[in-house]
């Protein structure tokens, strides 16, 4: 029996894996402007290894296909989207604060990272156990930032609400970023984030209510006159 070796299973040593690790992200980033350009479907492997300048085989060395690109891309978003939750209640203890900290670190991972964005969107293109799995990160990350709106509530930070449907419509305004910024317009992607994360929060911020105002009359004793 022939054993069949998989380079990519193999253990590499710190400046070899570091090697890997940055084509990999190279093929990433071509894969990625691919798929915006034709679509997840539409790109085939021999595209995305001429576009990250590598032979088809070569390019098999560092993933077995789209799907298990796909996945990275995924992974690498979800673990810096997550990382950001646990991040927030670090950094502050005021559900708004920690929940603006999400919102903009999650717009940054779509627009900063082109494959984050890409992968962001496009789960639909794997199979069903590798999507299923993608499903229970993802809702995982849902779960926290729903903690985090149903904290504001409690303390009064934020209006009531159904935090399910606040928190995927929150998503999906985020997501929908990809389809209109462009890296070279007007407005950075760290711009476009923090107006975006101010403008929620903002909108389910409780409203400070009106100071009450006290008016005194005072006498001026030169004039005769009353002030209020």
């Amino acid at each position: 029996m022939v054993r069949k070796s998989n380079a990519r299973s193999r253990v590499l040593d710190g400046p070899r894996q570091r090697r890997h690790d940055r084509q990999r992200q190279a093929i990433l980033k071509a894969a990625a402007q691919l798929f915006r350009e034709r679509g997840f479907a539409d790109t085939g492997m021999r595209d995305i290894a001429t576009a990250a300048d590598l032979s088809a085989a070569n390019l098999y060395h560092y993933f077995a296909g789209k799907n298990e690109l796909l996945v990275y891309c995924q992974e690498r978003a979800l673990d810096r989207m997550l990382a950001a939750v646990a991040g927030a209640r670090k950094a502050s203890a005021s559900p708004g604060e920690q929940l603006r900290f999400v919102l903009d670190a999650h717009t940054r991972t779509l627009l900063d990272d082109i494959e984050g964005a890409t992968a962001h969107l496009q789960i639909e293109s794997l199979p069903p156990a590798m999507r299923d799995a993608i499903v229970k990160k993802r809702d995982r990350y849902e779960r926290g930032i729903r903690k985090i709106l149903d904290e504001g509530v409690r303390r009064g930070e934020f209006v009531d609400m159904e935090a399910p449907i606040i928190a995927r419509a929150m998503l999906g305004a985020m997501n929908w970023t990809v389809t209109w910024f462009r890296p070279d317009g007007p407005a950075p992607a760290g711009d476009v984030a923090n107006a975006l994360s101010h403008f929620l929060v903002r909108g389910i911020a409780s409203r400070t209510p009106a100071v009450r105002r006290e008016f005194k009359v005072v006498s001026s004793s030169k004039s005769g006159k009353t002030k209020s």
